[in-house]
């Protein structure tokens, strides 16, 4: 018998933590509410969820702080709500550590895909070898962490994760923006959604390279990136 996942809502907004928790207990999840960030420690230290929507507007810890704080214990998959229409708060929220964002108001249907395709990257990455080595990088899977030639780790955000890990999985081989949208977030993009290159360009600081001159995830005039390294799993 399969399990039921567990969904963490963290929302200050009842009517909309009642929504969102029927919704998907109709759809085959164990759901459990907060109405701030300490019943959010509260849930964690009870079961730890298997994924957590989470209202950026909250009172007192906000959900940028929280999302932070959760990134540096866990690596639980976040999908951050907000009303905001400024890209800037998704960016940051991305930065900070979320999987993905849904701006409010939202149709349901779309939380619940982008739900089931976050779990399935996640069940997905859980299959293949702890490391992978490319250039002069290993990433550790297991905690989100590039390694470098010194043994230096580095937290990478979970947006960083999943773009990074589609590079892995597609060595020199070019991808457009769609694909790399479509892959990492198991979406297609928005029109006009610029996000991803600035995810390549935070990638690219990451790993040392010249913006310039990048020797490791390479731009491809007129059609995409490309991870121009090959890779190589190490356990």
């Amino acid at each position: 018998m399969t399990t039921q996942k567990r969904i963490l809502i963290v929302d200050d907004d009842e009517d909309i933590r009642q929504l969102i928790s029927d919704y998907l207990s109709r759809h085959g999840f164990e759901c459990h509410t907060a109405a701030d960030g300490s019943y959010l420690d509260d849930s964690f230290a009870r079961q730890a969820p298997d994924l957590v929507i989470l209202d950026l507007m909250l009172p007192g810890e906000d959900g940028f702080s929280l999302c932070k704080r959760l990134r540096q214990q866990s690596q639980v998959p976040i999908i951050m709500l907000t009303a905001s229409a400024d890209d800037t708060d998704r960016i940051l929220g991305l930065e900070l550590g979320a999987d993905d964002y849904l701006a409010k108001p939202f149709n349901p249907r779309e939380l619940l895909a982008r739900i089931k395709a976050i779990l399935r990257r996640t069940q997905s990455f859980g299959g293949q070898a702890r490391f992978q080595r490319f250039g002069p990088w290993r990433l550790d899977r297991t905690t989100r962490e590039l390694i470098g030639q010194a043994g230096e780790r580095e937290s990478l955000s979970g947006a960083d994760f999943s773009l990074l890990s589609v590079f892995l999985n597609h060595p020199q081989q070019v991808l457009s923006r769609d694909d790399l949208f479509d892959l990492s977030r198991g979406r297609d993009a928005p029109p006009l959604d610029r996000s991803i290159d600035v995810h390549i360009c935070r990638l690219r600081a990451r790993l040392g390279e010249d913006a310039k001159t990048p020797q490791l995830i390479k731009t491809v005039r007129g059609s995409g990136y490309i991870l121009a390294v090959p890779v190589e799993n190490v356990g």
